[in-house]
C-alpha cells in the first residue's frame, strides 16, 4: 500500500484544530498546496481538499462530489463545502495556534480562513453526552482497508475521503432525559458501555451497525467534542475509501430506507457538512501528483 497521510489511522489526540479555506478568485490552488507541502507532516496535520478546488485546476478524482443536502422528519442536513481543510492534531493548545497561524500565513495569498473550530478529548474519548465515541471503530489492518484507497494507482492509491460535520447538542434536553431514556438513544449503557438488544429500533447503535449493511459500511471515525461559549456538541470526522459507506449509514440515520429515525437527532443535529479528498504521502511529503 502507497504511503497515506499516518494521522488519519493514528488515535485521536488530546487536542484538534480544524481550520477550512476558501479559494481566493483567480488564484492558483497549486502555489499554496506546494506551500503546505513544506510544513505539513502528514501525522500531526492531515490536509484535506475539496471539490471546488479540484474543479478549479481541472482535475476529477474519481468518487468525489460534495456531500447531499438532506432532510428527514424535522432533520436538516446540511452542505456547507469549502475548497480545503486542514486538521491539526496535538497536546497542547498554543503549539496547535502557531502552527495554524504558520499554514494560515503559508496559504494567505491564494486561500482565505473561512472557519477554526477547537476540540479535545473529554475523558476517555467520551462525547459530551457521556457516552464514549468510536467504539465500533475498525483496528489495525481492517482500519486501512475501511479508510484507505488501493488499486486506482500511482497518486491515488493511499489517499482517503473525509466526511466532516459539525454536530451542535442540546444537552439541557438531553439531561431532562431519564438515565434509561438516554440509554434508549445510543443504545449502550453509558455506565459500561455495553450494548443492550432491548434498545429500541430507534436507538444510535442499531441505526448505524455497520456490518448490518449491504455491502457492510465500515468508515474510520476520529470525532472529538468541541465547545464555544456555552455552545458544544461534536465534531464529526469519518474516513473512508469512498463516500459510499458514510452516505448508507447518514440515510438511515435520517428514516430514508426504513422510516426509522435515529433517536439521536432528539438532542444533537449537524450544523455543517463537507467533503474532502485526503491524498497520499510521498517521500515524506504531500503526493499532489494526481493534481498536476
Amino acid at each position: 500500500m502507497n504511503q497515506y497521510q499516518s494521522g488519519i489511522l493514528a488515535p485521536t489526540p488530546k487536542l484538534a484544530r480544524y481550520m477550512t479555506f476558501k479559494l481566493e478568485p483567480e488564484m492558483d490552488p497549486l502555489e499554496g498546496l506546494k506551500a503546505l507541502q513544506e510544513i505539513v507532516d502528514s501525522e500531526t496535520t492531515v490536509i484535506g481538499i475539496g471539490l471546488s478546488l479540484l474543479m478549479n485546476i481541472g482535475k476529477n478524482i474519481y468518487g468525489m462530489h460534495n456531500p447531499p443536502v438532506l432532510t428527514g422528519p424535522g432533520i436538516d442536513i446540511p452542505s456547507t463545502p469549502a475548497s480545503l481543510w486542514c486538521w491539526l492534531r496535538g497536546d497542547d493548545r498554543g503549539e496547535l495556534f502557531h502552527r495554524s497561524r504558520r499554514i494560515q500565513q503559508a496559504l494567505a495569498i491564494d486561500f482565505k480562513l473561512e472557519d477554526v473550530v477547537d476540540s479535545f478529548m473529554y475523558r476517555d474519548s467520551r462525547d459530551l453526552s457521556g457516552y464514549i465515541d468510536g467504539t465500533e471503530n475498525p483496528q489495525d489492518d481492517a482500519a486501512a482497508a475501511a479508510a484507505i484507497v488501493t488499486g486506482h494507482g500511482a497518486g491515488i492509491d493511499g489517499s482517503s475521503f473525509v466526511a466532516v460535520q459539525q454536530w451542535r447538542h442540546d444537552l439541557d434536553h438531553l439531561h431532562d432525559m431519564s438515565e434509561a431514556e438516554q440509554d434508549d438513544v445510543i443504545g449502550r449503557h453509558r455506565s459500561d458501555n455495553e450494548e443492550f438488544d432491548e434498545a429500541p429500533e430507534s436507538a444510535h447503535v442499531k441505526c448505524t451497525a455497520q456490518e448490518s449493511f449491504d455491502p457492510e459500511a465500515f468508515i474510520v471515525r476520529r470525532s472529538m467534542p468541541w465547545a464555544e461559549g456555552m455552545d458544544a456538541g461534536l465534531m464529526f470526522v469519518a474516513f473512508g475509501k469512498s463516500f459510499d459507506a458514510f452516505e448508507a449509514i447518514l440515510n438511515r440515520m435520517i428514516g430514508n430506507t426504513d422510516g426509522i429515525t435515529d433517536a439521536l437527532f432528539s438532542f444533537t443535529q449537524p450544523i455543517s457538512g463537507a467533503y474532502f479528498w485526503c491524498p497520499p504521502v510521498k517521500d515524506g511529503k504531500l503526493n499532489l501528483q494526481a493534481l498536476l
